[in-house]
């Protein structure tokens, strides 16, 4: 199952025509996750407040770092609310709901949920699922996030097919040496842009980079890994840095 999800049930008139659904209270399912997927459209503002780093594997996919161990996450409190303004990414503001092929043999996509959320229920109050047979008006707006964050999605996988073309990505590495420990902090397990490789590119790969907008999306990537040392400092404040070691 994808990250955050238990369960995914499509969402039907026949099954839920008197359902509705409600907001969550806050987001304890990501309480414990140090890492979040992001599409390129959330870069910009992303680089901001969180590094933007690939994971590694034949298929990798931008994250947002929120903690650098697993199991750490220096944005959300115990009871799920963030503890410093932040951008949210798009993959969390999704949740519980999600665009899900059903059938194998098709590339239709249904809208799901994770019944485990308790988002949707013959509940007493929220927002109603059906008008009749028909989607509700909550419901198409739902709709409509998910196929943005589809879309999205897609633009992300053809950007990083580019980088992995160009073979601009590295295993990466990060060391934070503290006055407290004669040992540093290595972190390992993630993938980089390669800046000596980015340095070596021709001129009119360089320019075709800029005009389909690849290069900004590089440069805001390679920006945001200066706030590693800011995240670690937020984990030093939390008491949540384990034994000088690599991570």
């Amino acid at each position: 199952m994808p990250l955050f999800y238990k369960e995914l049930v499509p969402i039907s008139s026949q099954e839920h025509g008197t359902w509705r659904t409600r907001q969550l209270q806050g987001a304890q399912f990501v309480r414990t996750e140090h890492a979040v997927p992001i599409t390129i459209d959330e870069f910009a503002v992303a680089q901001r407040f969180y590094p933007i780093i690939f994971a590694t594997g034949d298929n990798p996919v931008p994250l947002a770092l929120m903690g650098l161990n697993e199991g750490v996450n220096t944005f959300f409190g115990e009871d799920g609310m963030m503890v410093q303004d932040a951008y949210l990414p798009a993959y969390i503001r999704r949740y519980p709901y999600m665009l899900a092929r059903l059938r194998p043999d098709t590339d239709e996509l249904s809208l799901c949920v994770d019944p485990t959320a308790n988002a949707i229920g013959a509940f007493d109050e929220g927002e109603p699922l059906f008008d009749g047979d028909q989607p509700s008006t909550a419901v198409k707006a739902i709709l409509e996030f998910c196929e943005q964050f589809e879309q999205a999605g897609q633009r992300t996988a053809a950007f990083v097919a580019e980088l992995k073309e160009l073979d601009l990505l590295i295993d990466g590495e990060v060391t934070i040496q503290t006055d407290e420990n004669s040992q540093p902090f290595i972190y390992r397990g993630f993938q980089m842009v390669a800046e000596e490789k980015l340095r070596d590119l021709r001129g009119d790969t360089l320019r075709k980079m800029m005009k389909s907008g690849l290069l900004p999306l590089v440069h805001a990537h390679l920006f945001s890994l200066s706030l590693m040392r800011e995240i670690f400092g937020r984990q030093v404040a939390q008491g949540a840095v384990p034994e000088a070691t690599s991570a």
